[in-house]
């Protein structure tokens, strides 16, 4: 798979209500590219993280802060004891709830610190909120000549960066990027996988996370089975050169009054694109969300803005106080057509905020499966001073009904997953589907 991350990050202030650390040593927020170069880390980028958390975070003004503080001297000691560079002088201190206190004593047990091991105490930090929008992400300059993977950009039972712990077997690939060496090595879309690197991707009907860091690490062996044949061989994959195209809206007839849309992603500009794909106002649309993992909630109440008007399409809920509303962006003229929408595990984020808009406003039917349940709420990213950025939630998602989707997903009407027999030969549940109805 093509070593990325994709994340929205949305521009806002950072918080300074927090009297914790002089205004020199905090995060500041995201307002452009990080620098292209940017010092080391060291124990003061440790200090930006602990703070921006406490400040910015959610719930961060309530946190415990002795937990933050455990989660990265855990990590930090981890990665000194894997390097062979563990202190024998290196203990927790004690701490007593005070913030400001805590990491006075911390920071002297660090003393000078190690770069490396700093680097995993703010991955773990953030990592340590268990918050799905919230991530510790070091941007690095593209590969000299283009980016480089195998080519294979999709599983089932994908879900963010991990395989999802609902998911059933088998897992097999959904999709392979043309040109790329899985590509040349023959590899389809429904290929099941059944070894990775020796690896089972289950173990009974368990998935097996550990089969992700097969697929990080530059070559990997693949047994694979397809399913039209039944035909076993195994391959060694070694990442090369690949050609990935920017997302794009495609649609295309599916019958008299029906058009078929897809929305890889709710990009910038990507419900002006859909609503132009449909500019003869089809009597039905249908709208396939599978692998969508979301984008800006601005497109998404631009979108619904098509299919209806004044309703509420989610809150965002602080701490303290009031949720907000969200609303149908009324400005843009209603299509009137029918609506049905193609969801699965992939759908994630804003395409769930959708998902559950048109569910609890009657909008339209869903098809297919569960959506990731992977909505906490819209990050905000803020900037450390090796250059590395925290992104970090400070609202919490709930739909249109106020209930909470994160962790959850949004239910389908009918369903109607996708197998790797399907795929193999080109056939679409969810489509099939959706003709019925219509």
């Amino acid at each position: 798979m093509i070593k990325s991350l994709c994340a929205a990050i949305l521009m806002a202030a950072c918080s300074l209500s927090a009297p914790t650390s002089a205004p020199a040593e905090r995060c500041t927020a995201l307002t452009g590219p990080p620098p292209e170069s940017a010092p080391p880390t060291s124990v003061n980028t440790l200090r930006q993280a602990y703070f921006c958390v406490l400040d910015n975070y959610y719930s961060g003004p309530g946190m415990d802060a002795k937990a933050l503080l455990k989660s990265a001297f855990a990590a930090y000691t981890q990665d000194l004891m894997r390097r062979g560079a563990d202190r024998p002088d290196l203990q927790l201190p004690e701490l007593t709830g005070n913030r400001d206190a805590d990491w006075a004593a911390f920071a002297k047990a660090l003393g000078a610190g190690d770069v490396p091991a700093l680097r995993a105490a703010i991955i773990a930090m953030v990592a340590g909120l268990h918050d799905n929008h919230a991530r510790a992400v070091r941007p690095t300059p593209p590969p000299e000549g283009g980016p480089v993977g195998t080519g294979i950009v999709g599983v089932s039972a994908q879900q963010g960066p991990q395989l999802d712990p609902a998911a059933r077997p088998p897992l097999f690939i959904t999709r392979v990027l043309p040109g790329s060496p899985a590509a040349k090595a023959d590899i389809r879309p429904g290929d099941i996988i059944v070894k990775a690197n020796g690896i089972p991707p289950f173990i009974g009907d368990t998935v097996n996370q550990s089969i992700v860091q097969a697929f990080a690490a530059g070559t990997v062996t693949l047994t694979l089975k397809r399913p039209t044949t039944g035909r076993t061989r195994t391959v060694e994959l070694r990442e090369g050169p690949v050609t990935q195209q920017p997302p794009a809206v495609t649609s295309k007839k599916l019958s008299d009054g029906v058009t078929y849309v897809q929305l890889p992603g709710f990009y910038e500009g990507a419900a002006d694109q859909v609503i132009a794909k449909l500019k003869d106002k089809p009597k039905a649309v249908v709208l396939d969300l599978r692998g969508n993992g979301g984008g800006s909630p601005r497109e998404v109440t631009r979108l619904l803005g098509a299919f209806a008007h004044g309703k509420v399409t989610s809150y965002f809920c602080p701490l303290k106080g009031d949720c907000v509303p969200n609303r149908t962006d009324d400005s843009i003229p209603l299509l009137g057509s029918r609506l049905v929408v193609l969801t699965d595990r992939g759908c994630a984020s804003a395409c769930e905020d959708f998902s559950a808009a048109v569910k609890d406003n009657d909008l339209g039917t869903l098809i297919g499966t569960r959506t990731a349940g992977a909505v906490s709420g819209p990050s905000d990213g803020y900037l450390l001073d090796d250059g590395s950025i925290l992104l970090l939630p400070k609202v919490r998602h709930l739909g249109p009904a106020r209930e909470i989707i994160d962790t959850i997903g949004v239910p389908v009407d009918h369903y109607a997953p996708m197998t790797a027999l399907d795929l193999a030969t080109g056939r679409d549940p969810g489509v099939a589907k959706a003709l019925t109805l219509l």
